[in-house]
């Protein structure tokens, strides 16, 4: 097949399928978005027309827009791709027709006409015969109504959203503008986790008429319509200054033409109504949601076309595409225009230096795994930013971030994340940041005794015994996980080593070497896995390895079972095989994990398993055809293409790569396993300043079958199935032969 890029009618973004993963718990949404963009303009409608709560039954409640469910009640603003917790998704548009009504249940509309590319999201309200259209650009949203002739109205909610909190006010700013803020946070039920939105909102027509709205508690002996809280709606029609409370909004009313378009457009900020402004002002000048949309779909097909495909089929296009756009939402950009952003764990303001941005959802616990390394390999200026972000998060609260979303921590999973990622970002050549600092507080992390450590709250029997043991240390409703805290702490301090070794502090490469091989003592010959240990230093019984499978509670293991688990040892492969009773008996029980259905391509601690055979002289052929086969299974163009939590872009990050023929299996690690890519050629953008000079790295293939038969790069037999990230970004082309087994 030609490159994609002959003809200039092929894009890249055609691939793209923005309804993938909208539904089998992916939580993902359709709706418009810039590349790692603060705005996203989403179809809200987790809510039922007949239900008095969120539409639980839609599948997934941490997402405003679920396939199945077909009632819209607005667009919501600021969303989390992928998540497992409810957030954000605030302050609701919906446009209507005839009279105001407040109430999301009977304002709500069927719809039909759905339609969804980067940048860009449609569908007609069969309700009311309106067109709605939506795009963004960074900071700000574009959108447009197309009406019916007669009253038309556009209402601004901010009673309803995906968040835990409620309350916020706004301000009526002139007759075609409002501005305001809603309170947001308590993400996974952190109740210090938050932080206000602040909102511009301008449209442009003027309106027949304006106001607010409010609901108020039913009284004795008045006579109400009904609402889900028991109350009534009291709408101001002659009130014009500002209102706050749990349940408000704004509406203008038109007088509207068949045919007839209104945009409304709003800025965003996590600092000021001010800066909301500012940023509306500075990346929309004047109505004109044409160009909006125009320039968002330029910003993803740039984005998109650093790697190039060709060969495969189309659905391994549209499968590839779409990964990498879901891969491109998070860490989004938090800094305003001029530079602001909240500062972490503070009430202050920060500003970053110009030509920098500050980035936020950092959900590490998840990332950390192959996000970060697709960042750094192909959008290393992003990365760059984003380990600043971190490092800055560090001095301005005294810890790395474990899980941060929008200048709070939520201490969401286990692990101390961010020393693998800076680890890998800084072994792969980016260093313009400052790494002592970022050293400094891994040290901390690492090494501060008792619960005053928030990265480590466990740390003191990690440190003195080498595991944790049951009982010592339980966070939330999910339990005691001690075996899953402590293998993250495991590969935590192995990246630690690697970095210490190049900074040159032996001895501490050394300390944390050792402390990375204490995984030894929960690994028990009699159930063959890691096994929870009691505080009498025995190993749990009964114990049942396969408990927790479906995600139930389990001791010592945190949303998975033992054997999800016991394998997440990436940094001593071979030590583990050694425990195992050899290479011969790893490689036989790993084959039973997929035989036997135990393995979960839903979450992220087993995701790296297959990977594993390739350590394995004459098991490497065991990858090519697991990897494959997991792609076919669980990697389509469907609404359900993607195996549960897209968890900020990491199962994408997964396909990403896997489809590309590399995987980074051990975070921290400048290193990658090969396997059989899916395309004839890949050709990868390259950054010549983080790349040794090298502006593309070509991946090609020949030959049919799932199978590698030999592998060269730039014309010499490479006859390992690991390659260094140097080796990679110095060759010019990676070649697999391929074939049948």
């Amino acid at each position: 097949m030609a490159c994609l890029t002959a003809n200039a009618s092929a894009k890249v973004t055609d691939y793209v399928r923005p309804f993938v993963g909208t539904t089998n718990f992916g939580t993902t949404n359709p709706g418009a978005i810039c590349p790692n963009g603060l705005m996203s303009v989403t179809p809200f409608n987790v809510m039922g027309s007949d239900l008095n709560v969120y539409d639980k039954d839609s599948r997934w409640w941490s997402t405003p827009y679920c396939y199945e469910n077909k009632f819209f009640t607005g667009f919501s603003h600021v969303n989390l791709s992928g998540v497992g917790c409810p957030e954000l998704g605030l302050v609701l548009t919906m446009p209507t027709t005839g009279k105001v009504q407040p109430d999301h249940h009977i304002h709500g509309s069927e719809y039909t006409g759905e339609h969804a590319e980067p940048g860009y999201y449609t569908c007609n309200l069969t309700g009311y015969g309106i067109k709605v259209e939506a795009s963004a650009t960074t900071r700000t949203s574009a959108e447009r109504y197309t009406f019916p002739e007669g009253r038309s109205n556009i209402l601004v909610n901010l009673g309803e959203g995906l968040t835990n909190e409620s309350g916020g006010w706004i301000r009526k700013v002139s007759d075609t503008e409002i501005e305001g803020m809603r309170l947001a946070g308590t993400f996974c039920y952190n109740p210090q986790a938050v932080f206000p939105m602040y909102f511009a909102i301008r449209i442009s027509k003027r309106p027949a008429e304006s106001g607010f709205w409010k609901l108020q508690p039913k009284m004795k002996g008045v006579e109400a319509e009904w609402t889900p809280d028991n109350g009534t709606y009291k709408i101001y029609s002659r009130y014009g200054r500002e209102i706050g409370g749990d349940r408000i909004g704004y509406w203008f009313s038109f007088d509207t033409e068949a045919g007839e378009q209104v945009e409304l457009q709003m800025g965003v900020s996590f600092v000021s109504c001010e800066n909301a402004w500012e940023n509306l002002n500075s990346e929309q000048n004047g109505f004109a949601f044409d160009s909006v949309r125009e320039a968002a779909a330029a910003r993803w097909e740039s984005d998109l076309s650093r790697i190039k495909v060709t060969g495969g089929t189309e659905k391994d296009k549209e499968v590839f595409y779409t990964a990498l756009y879901h891969a491109l939402i998070h860490p989004n950009i938090l800094n305003d225009v001029n530079g602001e952003y909240p500062l972490m764990e503070n009430d202050g303001i920060g500003k970053v230096p110009e030509e920098e941005n500050r980035y936020t959802v950092f959900s590490l616990w998840d990332t950390y795994r192959n996000l970060h390394q697709l960042m750094t390999l192909v959008y290393p200026e992003r990365q760059l930013d984003m380990v600043r972000s971190m490092t800055g998060i560090y001095k301005e609260w005294g810890w790395m971030p474990k899980w941060e979303l929008y200048g709070r921590e939520t201490f969401t999973m286990e692990g101390d994340p961010a020393i693998p990622v800076i680890t890998d970002t800084w072994l792969k050549g980016i260093r313009d940041f400052d790494i002592e600092k970022a050293y400094e507080g891994f040290i901390k992390s690492a090494s501060t005794a008792g619960a005053q450590n928030l990265m480590r709250p466990d740390v003191d029997p990690y440190i003195e015994k080498g595991y944790i043991p049951l009982g010592y240390y339980a966070a939330d409703l999910s339990g005691d996980n001690s075996v899953s805290h402590a293998l993250e702490y495991y590969i935590a301090d192995y990246a630690l080593a690697l970095l210490a070794e190049d900074l040159g502090k032996d001895e501490d490469a050394q300390l944390y070497r050792q402390r990375s091989l204490g995984y030894r003592h929960y690994y028990s010959p009699e159930s063959g896995t890691l096994r929870p240990i009691t505080m009498d230093g025995k190993f749990l019984e009964p114990f049942d390895p396969r408990q927790g499978e479906n995600f139930e509670p389990v001791p010592g293991f945190h949303e998975g079972s033992a054997w999800n688990y016991t394998f997440y040892v990436p940094h001593d492969v071979y030590g583990l095989a050694k425990l195992m009773g050899g290479n011969k008996a790893f490689v036989k029980k790993l084959q039973k994990v997929f035989d036997e259905g135990l393995y979960d391509p839903a979450n992220e601690p087993d995701i790296a398993y297959p990977y594993l055979f390739s350590y394995f002289k004459g098991e490497e052929w065991r990858t090519q055809e697991t990897v494959a086969a997991l792609l076919d299974k669980h990697y389509t163009t469907l609404p359900d293409g993607i195996p549960g939590n897209d968890d900020t872009g990491t199962m994408s990050a997964w396909a990403v790569f896997s489809m590309m023929g590399i995987y980074p299996d051990c975070p921290g690690s400048p290193t990658y396993t090969l396997t059989t890519p899916r395309f004839e050629t890949i050709e990868i953008t390259l950054d010549p300043k983080y790349c040794a000079g090298k502006d593309k790295l070509m991946i090609s293939r020949s030959g049919e079958g799932k199978h590698i038969g030999k592998m060269m790069l730039d014309g010499k037999r490479h006859n390992s199935y690991r390659i260094s990230h140097d080796q990679l970004i110095k060759g010019s082309n990676l070649h697999f032969n391929c074939m049948e087994r």
